[in-house]
This record gives C-alpha cells, sequence and structure tokens, in this order.
C-alpha cells in the first residue's frame, strides 16, 4: 500500500516543469539593479563589512563594499507608499545617540530602520545581515495632503514626525523607534517664513534661507524653540533653491559649497569649498572629506573637525571618466590594512548619471550602472561584417552597380571574383606568417556578424541621458555615452532613439541619433553617434533653434543610406536633418496628439521651389463636450513589421483578406463619470485621413492600459472595477471576402469599412507590459508577450486570444483551427520565458528580429534588465542541439556506399544483358 505522501507526491510529479540544467542562463541574462542612491552607510570595520543603501526606486540593499556585488536587495512597494522618507542604522556613528542595537534576549531595538511612505507611514526594523523584517508598525496622519511634504529623523531612541504646514507651522510628533508608542503629545512650533522651495532638515534643525540672506532656523528637540537667525556671507548670499543638509553633523547645512552651522554647539571648519561633503572617521577622530571636479580631475582633500587641520593620508585625485557625470560625495569608511602599513578608506560617489562608484587609493575601485534601472528605449544592431564578408560584400555591390553598364560580361564578373579570392589568400598567408593588419576595435572585442543573426549589439537608452553599448549574448558592456542638460519631452513623450543607418551598408558605418530637449532652453536636441563604437559622429550634439513638436523617419538617400529626420516644430515648421534629404519629404503626412486635451491634428507637408511647407488638413476632438476625456495610450504598428498572409483560410476553403492599414493608430482615452466612475474610449483612427475606422467604448473601466497593435489586430489590458480583475480585449479587422487592392494600400482612396471581430478576456495577474513578437518575413506565428507584476513573462500564442474563438465547437472552427471560447487565459509555467530570472518593477518589453526567421529577440526592463530569445514556431530553420550527427553521417556514407554499389552492379547487369 502506498503512503497519503507518495501518493500526493506522484500527483505533483506530473505536474511539473522545468528546463535542463544545461539551458540555464545559455541563451538569457539578467542585471539586477538598485537604482540611483538615495542614502548610504558603509562599515569597513564591522565583523562583516556592510554598505547600506536605498534608493530612488524605493528599494533598500546590501552591498559588498569590496566588489559591489548585491549581497541582498527588497523591493519595496511602489511610490509614494514606498517612498523613503529614512535610513537609520545602528552603529554606525560614534554618537551613542545613534546606537539602537537590541540587548541580549530582547526583540528591542534595531539594526536597520527605515521609514516610508506618508498615508501611512511604514516604520520597519530590519536585520541588515540577510535583509529580512524584524518588527513594524505604522502611523495614519489626519491629513494626509499636508503628510506627503513631512520628514523623520531619529534622536535617542526616539523617532520625530515633523509635518510642515507651509507658511503656518510645524507639528512635531515623537514616537518611541520600536514600538511606535508616543511619547506625549504634538507639539505646534509657529514658522510663518517656511516653504518648500527653501527649507530643509539638517539633524534636529528645520533651516531655512530667507530672502538669500540668512538662516531662520528652529531646534525640533530642544525644550524651548527659539528661533535661530544666521546670516550668511556676501558670497552665500542671493542662494537659490533649498540648502543641502550634511548628514553626520547636527545643524550644519551646505549653502553655495560652502558650510554653515545653525548649531552654537557644532563646530565647522570655516574657508573649505566642495561640491560636495561627507562626515566620517580616521584614527578615532572625526573627520570632513569633500570633493571637487575640475574639468576630469576629481580631487578629494579631508580635515579633522577638532583642529581643522588636513589630512594627508586621505588626500588623492584622479582621472574620472566623463560618462560618469557630475560626482557627488555620500559616505567613507577607513580601515587597517592586512599588512598593518596605515588606513585605506573607500570613498562611496552617486552621481547625475545614476552611478555609483567606489574610489579606494587614487582609482576606481568598482562602480554600478544603475541608470539601467530606468531604460527608455532600446534598438538591437547588427554587428558589423568581418573582413572576407565585407570583400565578398563590395564584389556584391560592385556587381549591382555594374548591372546597367556595358561591362557586365562574363570576363569581368571571372576578373572581379580572381582579383577576390588573391587578396584572401595573400591576406591569409600575411596572417600564418605574423605580418597581416592588426585586427580592428571590434573584432578584438569580438564583435563580428555571426551566420544567424544572433549576437547583435544592444543599444540601451536611459532617462537620466546615458547611453549604453551593451552585448547581447555575453551583456558586457562595451561603450558608454553621457548626454549632459537634456530630458524628455513635454506631453509624457520620452526621449527617441533613432536607426537612421543600419549595418547592411558595408562599408558605411551605422548611425543612431537621440532626439531629446535641451533642459535649459527647451529647445530640441540631436546626438548623432556610432552605436558600435559609441564614437560621436559628425561632431556629435546638434543644438537646433526650435522646439520639436514632432518627428518621423523619411526613407532612405540614395547618396548615404541615411533616413532623414522630419521634424514639426512649436510654430508648425517642418525641417529636415540633414538637409540635403529634403525632397523626400514632398507628400509625407504628420499627425499630433495632446494627451490633456485628447486633440489630434494632422498635417501635409510639400517640398516645392526648394522649400518645405505644412499644411493643416484635418483635426479630431476626442475630448468630449467636456473636455473631460484624457488620452491614456497611442499604439501605431512597428515599422519593421512585415505581414506574410494577406487572409485567413476559413472552413469553407474561402478567404477572409486581413484590413492591413499600415497608417492606422489606436488611441485609448479615459474620463470620470459619475454613473459609472470611469469609462475607457477606444479609437482606431486613420492618421493620413484623419477618419475614424472604429471605436468602442468600455464602462467601469480604468487604468493601467497596455496596448499591442500589429498587422490587422490589437490586444490591450485594463482594470474592471466592477469585478475586480484584469482583462484583456483582443480586436481583429478584416475587409471581406473581397479585397479591394491587393498591392498598395491607400487612405485617401480607402475600401470600406472593416468587418470587426472582438473579444474579452480574463488573464489571472496584473499586467505591467505588452508586446508582440516580430521576425525578419513576418512568415512565424505571432505571440504576445505579457509582462506581469510579479516580474514573469509569459509568451501567449494569438490562438488563445484570437477573438474568432467560437463559443461553442462546431465543424467550421475545428476546420480553421480555432480553440473554443473559454474566458480564463491559461498561464502555465513553461510559458514564462524567463524561468526563475524575475524581473523587478517590470516596464517594457522590446523585440527585435535576429537573422533565423523563426526567432525573436527580447529584451525586458525594469529595475532590472533581462535579455533572452524566443521562437513561437519553435526553432524550424535550425537543428536541435541533441542532432545526432554522427547517425546522419552514418546514414549519408551508407547511402552514398549503396548507391555507388548498385549502379556498379546495375551496369553490369546491363552489360551481360547486351551480350546475352
Amino acid at each position: 500500500m502506498f503512503s497519503t505522501g507518495t501518493l500526493i507526491g506522484l500527483l505533483l510529479l506530473s505536474t511539473c516543469s522545468a528546463l535542463y540544467e544545461d539551458q540555464i542562463k545559455k541563451f538569457d541574462w539578467r542585471a539586477v539593479n538598485v537604482g540611483a542612491l538615495k542614502q548610504v552607510h558603509i562599515d569597513l570595520n564591522n565583523f562583516q563589512p556592510r554598505l547600506l543603501v536605498s534608493t530612488e526606486e524605493q528599494v533598500v540593499a546590501s552591498l559588498c563594499p569590496k566588489t559591489g556585488a548585491l549581497v541582498w536587495r527588497q523591493v519595496l512597494e511602489k511610490k509614494p507608499r514606498g517612498d523613503i522618507k529614512l535610513l537609520q542604522v545602528s552603529g554606525f556613528s560614534d554618537d551613542s545617540s545613534d546606537t539602537a542595537a537590541a540587548p541580549v534576549g530582547t526583540t528591542l531595538g534595531f539594526d536597520m530602520l527605515t521609514v516610508q511612505g506618508h498615508a501611512p507611514a511604514l516604520v520597519r526594523g530590519w536585520n541588515s545581515n540577510i535583509g529580512t523584517i524584524e518588527w513594524e508598525w505604522s502611523i495614519f496622519p489626519l491629513n494626509t495632503e499636508r503628510a506627503e511634504d513631512a520628514v523623520w529623523f531619529y534622536s535617542n531612541s526616539v523617532l520625530y514626525h515633523v509635518v510642515p504646514a507651509w507658511q503656518s507651522h510645524l507639528e512635531v510628533t515623537a514616537y518611541f523607534a520600536t514600538s511606535g508608542h508616543s511619547t506625549g503629545s504634538t507639539s505646534k512650533i509657529m514658522a510663518a517664513w517656511i516653504s518648500p522651495e527653501s527649507c530643509t532638515l539638517a539633524g534636529t534643525y528645520f533651516v531655512c534661507i530667507s530672502e538669500g540672506k540668512q538662516l531662520i532656523s528652529l531646534d525640533l528637540v530642544a525644550k524651548s524653540t527659539q528661533v535661530i537667525r544666521t546670516t550668511l556671507e556676501e558670497q552665500q548670499q542671493q542662494v537659490v533653491g533649498q540648502p543641502k543638509a550634511l548628514l553626520g553633523l547636527n545643524g550644519v547645512v551646505i549653502v553655495n559649497g560652502k558650510l554653515v552651522s545653525v548649531n552654537k554647539d557644532q563646530a565647522i571648519c570655516n574657508g573649505l569649498q566642495g561640491s560636495s561633503f561627507a562626515v566620517g572617521s580616521f584614527n578615532y577622530r572625526k573627520v570632513l572629506a569633500y570633493a571637487n571636479l575640475n574639468d576630469k580631475n576629481l580631487a578629494i582633500n579631508a580635515v579633522y573637525l577638532d583642529n581643522c587641520s588636513p589630512v594627508p593620508e586621505l588626500q588623492q585625485s584622479l582621472e574620472l571618466p566623463t560618462h560618469f557625470g557630475i560626482p557627488s560625495l555620500k559616505n567613507f569608511d577607513c580601515k587597517l590594512k592586512r599588512n598593518g602599513d596605515g588606513k585605506s578608506c573607500v570613498f562611496l560617489f552617486s552621481t547625475n548619471t545614476e552611478s555609483i562608484v567606489a574610489i579606494q587609493q587614487g582609482r576606481i575601485r568598482w562602480s554600478r550602472e544603475e541608470a539601467l534601472a530606468n531604460v527608455i528605449a532600446s534598438e538591437f544592431m547588427d554587428l558589423p561584417l568581418a573582413d572576407s564578408e565585407g570583400t565578398l560584400e563590395n564584389e556584391m555591390k560592385g556587381k549591382a552597380v555594374d548591372s546597367t553598364s556595358f561591362e557586365r560580361d562574363i570576363a569581368s564578373a571571372f576578373l572581379r571574383r580572381i582579383t577576390t579570392q588573391a587578396v584572401q589568400i595573400r591576406s591569409l598567408f600575411l596572417h600564418v606568417i605574423g605580418l597581416g593588419p592588426p585586427p580592428s576595435d571590434t573584432q578584438r572585442a569580438g564583435l563580428v556578424r555571426d551566420s544567424f543573426g544572433l549576437h547583435k549589439m544592444l543599444v540601451l537608452l536611459t532617462k537620466s541621458g546615458k547611453i549604453f553599448g551593451v552585448d547581447n549574448i555575453s551583456g558586457k558592456h562595451h561603450w558608454q555615452l553621457f548626454l549632459p542638460n537634456v530630458q524628455s519631452f513635454d506631453n509624457a513623450e520620452e526621449m527617441r532613439l533613432i536607426v537612421q543607418r543600419s549595418s547592411k551598408h558595408f562599408p558605411l558605418q551605422p548611425l543612431c541619433t537621440i532626439v531629446a530637449k535641451d533642459a535649459k532652453t527647451g529647445n530640441g536636441v540631436l546626438y548623432r553617434f556610432n552605436p558600435i563604437t559609441g564614437e560621436a559622429f559628425e561632431g556629435g550634439q546638434l543644438q537646433l533653434d526650435y522646439k520639436i513638436k514632432q518627428l518621423s523617419l523619411l526613407p532612405e538617400t540614395e547618396q548615404d543610406f541615411v533616413k532623414a529626420i522630419l521634424i514639426l516644430d512649436s510654430s508648425n515648421k517642418v525641417h529636415v536633418q540633414p538637409k540635403h534629404a529634403e525632397p523626400l519629404a514632398n507628400g509625407i503626412y504628420l499627425y499630433t496628439a495632446d494627451v490633456k486635451t485628447a486633440e489630434l491634428e494632422g498635417y501635409f507637408v510639400k517640398y516645392a521651389g526648394g522649400q518645405l511647407s505644412c499644411t493643416h488638413i484635418w483635426n479630431v476632438r476626442l475630448g468630449g463636450h467636456s473636455s473631460e476625456q484624457q488620452i491614456i495610450g497611442v499604439a501605431g504598428k512597428n515599422p519593421i513589421e512585415h505581414v506574410h498572409s494577406q487572409g485567413r483560410v476559413l472552413g469553407d476553403r474561402s478567404v477572409l483578406y486581413k484590413y492591413i492599414n499600415p497608417n492606422l493608430v489606436a488611441f485609448v482615452t479615459q474620463s470620470p463619470d459619475a454613473t459609472h466612475k470611469s469609462i475607457l474610449n477606444l479609437y482606431l483612427i486613420d492618421v493620413v485621413s484623419g477618419s475614424v475606422i472604429f471605436s468602442m467604448t468600455h464602462r467601469k473601466v480604468r487604468a493601467p492600459l497596455h496596448i499591442v497593435h500589429s498587422e490587422n489586430w490589437l490586444a490591450y489590458s485594463y482594470f474592471n472595477e466592477k469585478v475586480r480583475r484584469t482583462e484583456i480585449t483582443t480586436i481583429e479587422l478584416y475587409e471581406g471576402k473581397t479585397q479591394a487592392n491587393s498591392s498598395v494600400f491607400s487612405s485617401l482612396q480607402a475600401p470600406p469599412m472593416p468587418l470587426v471581430e472582438r473579444q474579452s478576456y480574463i488573464i489571472p495577474t496584473i499586467v505591467e507590459a505588452l508586446r508582440e513578437t516580430i521576425t525578419e518575413r513576418g512568415i512565424t506565428n505571432k505571440h504576445v508577450l505579457i509582462g506581469t507584476a510579479s516580474g514573469a513573462i509569459i509568451e501567449m500564442p494569438w490562438h488563445l486570444l484570437d477573438p474568432r474563438r467560437p463559443i461553442a465547437s462546431s465543424t467550421q472552427g475545428r476546420e480553421e483551427g480555432a480553440i473554443p471560447y473559454i474566458p480564463e487565459l491559461p498561464l502555465p509555467t513553461e510559458n514564462h520565458i524567463n524561468y526563475n530570472q524575475t524581473i523587478a518593477r517590470l516596464r517594457n518589453i522590446y523585440t527585435a528580429p535576429s537573422g533565423l526567421e523563426s526567432t525573436c529577440l527580447v529584451v525586458a526592463s525594469g529595475l532590472d534588465l533581462f535579455v533572452t530569445r524566443v521562437a513561437p514556431s519553435k526553432t524550424f530553420d535550425l537543428l536541435k542541439e541533441d542532432f545526432d550527427y554522427i547517425l546522419i553521417s552514418i546514414v549519408l556514407v551508407a547511402l552514398t556506399s549503396g548507391s555507388l554499389i548498385v549502379k556498379h552492379l546495375a551496369s553490369r547487369k546491363l552489360l551481360k544483358q547486351a551480350w546475352k
């Protein structure tokens, strides 16, 4: 008899699915990030050296001080609930008031404490060694709007909650840090001069700048609160913005690069000038370190706080690479060297490119590129050809050029081939004897195109303006660029990464362009670079003298194969970069969309007499009579998409032709409603003619909305408030059983309104991203990649989302291969393309075709970065890994030998028969 446990184990055995061990991370990799630094604590003298950080991405983590590797990470709730207000670590300061270690045998005290959110505010105690929560308590403020600007500080085992009422007063409440019990009533301190633009918390002091000439501060823990006024020096006056608090010194702020103390008990060293400061200890004395960046040289200096004498052991300088941007000193710590010869100090910097840099002994010990936690655009670039392939490409290009001339004869082709092979033999001989040309930088780095087009350069654009060139196979960073003083556009539009020339035009180099907005003037900025090497192209950055309203890519020029950028400025004038491609802009249509007013406008571009002109041709208002609707989603089709099949074969063997309109764009608007709470409207609009092809309304649904648009279908997800679940609606458009024009589609002479098939499905998870797979020729089946809130990426076949799934099983449905309709979508574990490689805060999924028709390249970005490949129709054009080459070789040899023997025997038989 089987036991109950054995029976359960046998039943569960059939439900398990997994990858083979040798397949894990073979075709994919993941980069784990924490985000831009907010607060940092480093301790090198502990039994277990630790580096504890909190970040702008609502992450608490521990890093290895030696290598920067991640020890543990806890991703907290999203903003505003997860916004970290305070990170307090016990035992990092010489001040006993900052120590809150728990007595032996008790659960009081804390190792690390965090305060996050405001309504409610969560106070948590952590075990900093393993990253687990040991206790938690919360408070809910009476006024949630004012509590959003609240600040916290810790002193003598008491946690203080400071809620400002701007231009009026401060409300201060004290709590026991570990229990959450209030120590007394809330004190109200009148302060009519406080404002969010000019005030900060410096230790226990609330400090404000008044008219740029003096500091007005309040000691929030004093028995009798008094207003403290501190006059600024002349060079510190007329300061703009908030003063910056110096952690580690109570009541000390940084104003215009100099220190000012509002605490009479805290002495400072006057005359120090630095871009950033940090307080630590060296030789059991408090030390103030400060850093300055002059051109590319980063200088670090330090003084003792008790007598302001310099610390020569800590003085160092180094050349900081420009891609790190402007550094800011966050913290430092020192420990004895192994040989006992002095101390070694580690200085931690955060930069405006969201990098974390550790500097030790005048060199960069390690760095982390946390800008990758905010990727906003991605492109897969083909790698350059090898020398032999490049020579063959030139030969083929020469044939193409000569195809219209009189020299295209057999002799010239034969001579060209002999010359090419002679050059290849010469190069091989020189390489063997060691006299060949040295390999290029890209060849030395292994950046050479493979046979199947799977090895590519992954170009990533981040929110901070930093650009990365990453190997999609190994994950190695080959180059980095930083664009200072640029930002995203208005109207919720991010910076754009545009491919103007691919790697297919040998020997011309590929060309990419970043389109952004200047942070100071608001005008457009173009930065052109080589995506393989990261080198600037023709000077790199180009400052425009107008603001960018819309842009589009033009066809390739015959001169240099560059796709020019057509730009519509804020005054509705059009420009082309580069200018020699202006004639190609003739007859181009543009559209603009205002997300706030939900107003669409269409324009026609004309080139005549050497001048470009733009004409407004249509206008569509989707905002309704009260303009309450706002655009929350826009989805066009992928410009590199190929449609392989023009129609769909029905059960009666007739063809239902697809409505394939390349100018069709989906717009989704949302508006509040007194009856249905929220209404979602979908519009399919031809952006050339401005006609509304189809519209649909969803009641009692709301964002988050994610949409994907491809071929003749689209799918979008939303949250249904009526039944409290996430749903996905799919739509397919068909012309009918007759096709108006099988070769060219014209929006100005469009076919009749399409037939619309639609259906909704229930998905048992929260959707964070949607993207369709794409291949080189569009032959492979389309799958939809669904990113979930749990960090998984699900590969959903389109036949499960097909809106033509019949309600009941029928003969026609079976003939079409349609699955009977079931509302719930299955989420099998074998469809998770990232298996156990969870992607925290998944936001976007990008896809690109490879050289294999069966394979699609995928990169998913969020807090983490995940790169892989998928084969929706399996690898039909590639042999399997376990293919038996020995067996097939034996079979081929046997068949070849058998055919030769049979041929010989047959000839002998025929000869004998001939002599009879």
